[in-house]
């Protein structure tokens, strides 16, 4: 009897997570957005949410946080009622409602959702959103003259590798010469001893 009711419990537990996966198969039918888009900072960017013709009398909106179940609201359909740097717009013979950021800061960087408010459970999928900071002509002159003084620094310590290898070399010559020389004096010198 215990094996059965495990078997029964192990049953529903398959059947309620198929269901849970089948479900999120149909949200995602029903609406479409990339996974994540990329802005740079102070830029803008625009996400088009792709939606099933059977929701375009549906509420839109743009939602924002880790989660989707907390995320908060920026901005909505149909009247659009826009944030400070955030609009929505619904385009309902196309099926696409679309966002748009302006001014990007990295406070924007987050996970943001396309949802469509429909009676049981909404339809939703989110959206991962990445804020690059924007090479200004500023840093990028910057750049250019941090990279000139790294060059001129390689070419001074090339220089002075070269010297220490030259000045090393004329040392090592000379010392070899002057014991050619010392041999030589040497040799000179015992020869002479036996001639005399």
């Amino acid at each position: 009897m215990r094996i059965t009711e495990v078997f029964t419990v192990l049953s529903n537990v398959l059947v309620f997570s198929l269901f849970c996966c089948m479900k999120d198969t149909v949200y995602s039918v029903q609406l479409s957005a990339p996974e994540m888009v990329t802005g740079s900072y102070g830029g803008s960017v625009t996400i088009s949410c792709q939606y099933d013709p059977q929701l375009s009398q549906h509420t839109k909106y743009w939602c924002k946080g880790a989660v989707y179940d907390l995320c908060v609201i920026v901005v909505k359909t149909p009247k659009n009622r826009p944030s400070n740097t955030t609009t929505i717009a619904d385009d309902k013979e196309a099926g696409v409602f679309t966002v748009t950021m302006n001014s990007l800061s990295k406070s924007d960087e987050d996970m943001y959702w396309c949802v469509i408010a429909k009676s049981g459970r909404n339809v939703y999928t989110g959206v991962s959103l990445k804020v690059l900071k924007q090479i200004t002509p500023t840093n990028s002159s910057l750049g250019n003259y941090e990279s000139s003084w790294w060059a001129i620094l390689r070419w001074i310590l090339f220089l002075l590798m070269l010297s220490c290898m030259a000045s090393t070399s004329i040392t090592v010559w000379r010392k070899r010469t002057a014991e050619k020389i010392s041999q030589h004096q040497r040799f000179h010198h015992n020869i002479s001893i036996i001639y005399v």
